[in-house]
């Protein structure tokens, strides 16, 4: 039979070792992303070959013929929310100008505009962060 002295470190070394392997287990296993719903607007509500814009959203829905896309509005370069034209998408604050499929035009931003996902459910678009 083990010596009580000896059955207790043997207790305390396994506690220790739990109480590190656990939080870096937890840390290195990596996580399902947690995908939320940023809005949903009607299908009907898009103009065909036009966007329409959610500031508060900070979400551009475009569509062009039965294509739907929606862009984020926050300009890669620093983060500043961009301004919808007809022609453009463009950061007031440092000149950098997107194409309205969100690439690149005119720096100093050098990314495309991040694309979110879109989901049609029924007469609804939703768009996902």
């Amino acid at each position: 039979m083990e010596k009580p002295r000896q059955a207790r470190r043997h207790f305390l070394r396994a506690l220790i070792l739990a109480g590190v392997a656990l939080p870096l287990w937890r840390y290195l296993t990596p996580r399902p992303a947690m995908v939320e719903s940023v809005l949903r607007v009607a299908w009907e509500k898009i103009p065909a070959e036009g966007a329409l814009v959610f500031r508060q959203s900070r979400v551009a829905v475009m569509r062009s013929g039965d294509d739907v896309y929606a862009l984020s509005l926050v300009c890669t370069h620093l983060g500043c929310i961009v301004s919808v034209s007809p022609t453009e998408l463009s950061c007031p604050c440092h000149g950098s100008s997107f194409s309205l499929a969100g690439a690149v035009l005119r720096g100093p931003a050098t990314r495309n505009l991040d694309r979110l996902e879109v989901r049609r459910e029924g007469d609804d678009v939703v768009v996902f962060s």
